[in-house]
């Protein structure tokens, strides 16, 4: 039996989906029940726990061959920071007091930053307290800058006919699908062929600029005009706050956005078939991007 934070999510979701395919036992990790009816239908157990409850991820964990462990994205967090360090303070205790010999644990490019870097400076503090668990054999997966984040860009180019961030326009970063995050991290729970504390980056299908993004995503739309504006950082932290972001969390994100510019957040391993995955942001446009544009639901 396996047992998968985060379910619902879109990482999660095809890790379960995966699990069962296989013909295995799947408890599915989650906040809401109606959204785990969907995994329970295809025959996972429904496990209802926030990850702060350190009481009730132990049982969620105890008795699993393997858990996926994840940390929530939290925008609208009053103070992201503190909840990912409650968060992953009750994980890796549950992890400890469940005694789980394995976990795939979801990180980020740039873990190996203790600071400087945002959210991802959760990520290197979460992967620390798990590496302190004795006698588990920890797979940190250090994925790319998730090609779904680009979908916050749909409404801007709606109504301003331009895409718009933070990030610089030139500057070639790793960008990945959560689905393939997802595959990879089934198939490494399922063949268990990793020992000790360890670290793998997925750096998606190649390393892609915000102009390069901004164009494929122009052409699939047959606006060939649209392009990208690298936008101050003050004015992105305006835009997080306006959309609901706290202001505490908007100023971490933004924190993030300028280790990236400054090449603090980086991929350590040079691209090689095994860090290197299959989806295209070309098909990711295709697939998820424009129906999202056009209003049409996408499943997971």
């Amino acid at each position: 039996m396996y047992t998968v934070l985060g379910a619902t999510g879109h990482i999660g979701s095809v890790i379960t989906k995966k699990l069962l395919e296989k013909g295995e036992k799947v408890r599915a990790v989650g906040r809401s029940t109606a959204r785990l009816q969907a995994l329970a239908q295809k025959g996972a157990e429904a496990f209802i726990a926030d990850v702060t409850d350190t009481e009730a991820l132990t049982r969620a964990f105890q008795d699993a061959r393997a858990v996926f462990l994840m940390i929530p994205p939290g925008l609208q967090s009053q103070d992201y920071q503190a909840d990912q360090e409650r968060e992953s303070d009750a994980i890796s205790a549950a992890v400890r007091n469940a005694g789980v010999h394995y976990a795939v644990n979801l990180s980020s490019y740039g873990a190996q930053a203790p600071a400087g870097t945002g959210p991802i400076g959760g990520l290197h503090r979460s992967e620390l307290k798990l590496n302190g668990v004795e006698k588990l054999n920890v797979l940190h997966l250090r994925a790319a800058y998730f090609f779904e984040n680009h979908l916050a860009a749909i409404g801007m180019i709606q109504m301003m006919g331009l895409f718009g961030g933070a990030l610089k326009g030139d500057l070639p970063i790793p960008m990945i699908a959560t689905r393939d995050i997802g595959a990879y991290a089934a198939e490494r729970l399922l063949n268990l062929d990793f020992n000790g504390k360890t670290t793998q980056e997925l750096l998606g299908e190649r390393d892609l600029t915000m102009n390069e993004v901004t164009g494929i995503i122009g052409k699939a739309l047959n606006r060939a005009d649209l392009r990208y504006a690298q936008f101050p950082y003050e004015q992105v932290q305006q835009v997080l706050t306006q959309m609901g972001t706290p202001p505490k969390t908007a100023a971490y994100f933004i924190e993030m956005f300028e280790g990236i510019n400054n090449g603090i957040v980086v991929a350590m391993e040079p691209r090689s078939p095994e860090n290197t995955t299959a989806t295209s942001l070309e098909t990711f446009v295709r697939d998820v991007f424009v129906p999202a544009y056009q209003g049409v639901g996408v499943g997971a």
